[in-house]
């Protein structure tokens, strides 16, 4: 059977979770550049209003079905209704997600299961639903925003690591289910830290900063490299340099890349412990846009690679230090 995802998405029905905010607004946007039908989920209406609106100042049939990911009947009314566009869902995006940073033990037991849920779950509900559509219909791409976390840890992030590694272990798999259907793709983005609202939406436990990391990337690129995929699909995309070079250096140096942004993320906590849940138990508070608030003007990618180059460079020099006699140690 020819491939269809070649060429042009216009009139395609595809469905996007996570749509009110951050990487999922701008995802919306982006497909609906290319005259898609797009099917809008998040949990928030009013939000997800605003995306479905922008959707159709561009020209694109628009639905917003306000859905939480981590509830298996709300996904499968969430298909239900994208199937009533021609009868067929051509992309599904998974993307909903949530956030907690901090110490593990300071992270309620209600918030650490529901990152669990909407992140693993979630993902699980929006591949049980849409693969047997796909099947019926001998073609089908769902894609998978998981992250470069899905391949290294994040400090102080155990919950949301946990998560990620699960899906990146549920794509692996339902690539080998699918594998005999050469027309039915099953896709995994790796992106690094996005300069979105999805950082200042986040749980933050420990006091850590809602701004955004200078080291973060523009969320339009991610979402225009969701649509070249969804077009050319590809079993794994690395949207940034960054990813792949953080993926080969973790590899490498595992220790030393976990112990250096354990520092550098205990850097940036402040003092106070009291705490929020962000928008993990409820939907997206404002603001309901695509980019966040930057800690600094977003940095050159020249200075993104010498800031990572720096801090690997910084990391591996203590832990070298650390490991020489008493006697050799330049550092204490």
């Amino acid at each position: 059977m020819k491939d269809t995802y070649t060429s042009t998405l216009n009139g395609r029905t595809v469905v996007i979770t996570g749509a009110s905010s951050g990487v999922g607004r701008a995802t919306a946007e982006a497909f609906a550049r290319e005259g898609c039908n797009i099917v809008l989920a998040a949990r928030g209406r009013e939000a997800l209003d605003e995306t479905a609106q922008l959707c159709r100042d561009l020209g694109a049939v628009a639905l917003a079905v306000p859905t939480d990911v981590s509830v298996a009947t709300q996904v499968q009314q969430l298909a239900e209704t994208a199937l009533q566009f021609n009868g067929r869902i051509d992309v599904w995006v998974n993307n909903a997600g949530v956030m907690a940073t901090g110490m593990l033990e300071d992270m309620p037991v209600e918030a650490i299961d529901q990152i669990i849920k909407t992140n693993l779950l979630g993902y699980l509900h929006g591949a049980h639903t849409v693969i047997p559509v796909f099947k019926k219909q001998q073609d089908g791409v769902l894609i998978n925003n998981i992250s470069i976390g899905g391949w290294m840890p994040a400090p102080y992030g155990t919950a949301y690591s946990a998560s990620k590694y699960g899906v990146r272990g549920m794509v692996e798999s339902l690539q080998g289910e699918v594998s005999n259907f050469p027309n039915i793709h099953v896709c995994a983005m790796y992106p690094a830290i996005q300069r979105s609202t999805g950082n200042m939406h986040s749980a933050k436990y420990s006091g850590f900063s809602s701004k955004i990391p200078p080291i973060s990337f523009d969320p339009r690129e991610l979402a225009a490299a969701m649509v070249q995929t969804a077009k050319y699909p590809r079993k794994e995309v690395y949207t940034d340099w960054s990813s792949v070079l953080f993926k080969t250096v973790y590899r490498m140096f595992p220790k030393t890349v976990i112990n250096t942004g354990s520092a550098v993320m205990r850097l940036m906590m402040k003092k106070d412990t009291s705490g929020t849940n962000g928008n993990i138990l409820n939907p997206s508070a404002e603001p309901h846009r695509i980019y966040g608030e930057t800690m600094l003007p977003p940095p050159s990618r020249t200075s993104k690679l010498l800031m990572v180059s720096g801090l690997l460079a910084a990391g591996a020099y203590m832990l070298w230090n650390r490991s020489q006699p008493e006697g050799k140690k330049q550092l204490k």
